[in-house]
């Protein structure tokens, strides 16, 4: 007689560790699915990075096509690169210093400001933006390299724009 009344525990056991195991599994496939996405996301930050970083260097190189200084104050910082003309549409004074590059939506851009400075005239300062971008529009990184030129002697000072000023 108590055969019969064990009969039917079997079925609702096996059916309770098949849906754990089932939300557990789908658990792990969510995990998984995140970190993918996150790496990914990385990998389109760093490119931009990287492409930005090349493109500070680049046009850091080719400073003696620098513009004048646009400051209405010599001790104020450019501020060219804050509008976004400067790096889009016709009148964009931006360069491309690469033809392209791999796996970006666009190719990194440059500009390259004069900073003029009060009091010594054998010194000149340069400020070089730098924007790269990643193969998503979200992935864009934006670098800044200050150059300061003294008695023949430079100086370099980098800086990461956090925010887009545009």
């Amino acid at each position: 007689m108590k055969r019969r009344s064990q009969r039917g525990t079997v079925l609702p056991i096996v059916l309770m560790l098949a849906a754990m195991m089932l939300v557990t599994a789908s658990a792990w496939l969510q995990a998984s699915l995140v970190a993918a996405r996150s790496t990914v996301a990385l990998r389109e930050r760093v490119q931009a990075f990287h492409a930005a970083d090349s493109a500070l260097i680049r046009c850091a190189r080719i400073l003696s096509a620098a513009l004048p200084a646009a400051s209405p104050s010599p001790r104020d910082e450019p501020s060219r690169w804050r509008v976004k003309t400067s790096f889009e549409g016709p009148a964009a004074l931006a360069l491309a210093p690469f033809a392209d590059w791999p796996y970006a939506r666009r190719v990194p851009q440059c500009l390259i400001e004069s900073w003029a400075k009060s009091g010594d005239e054998a010194s000149a300062s340069y400020l070089v933006t730098a924007r790269g971008f990643g193969a998503t529009p979200d992935s864009e990184a934006w670098l800044q390299l200050r150059i300061d030129v003294a008695d023949g002697v430079g100086t370099q000072h980098w800086r990461r724009v956090v925010a887009r000023p545009f």
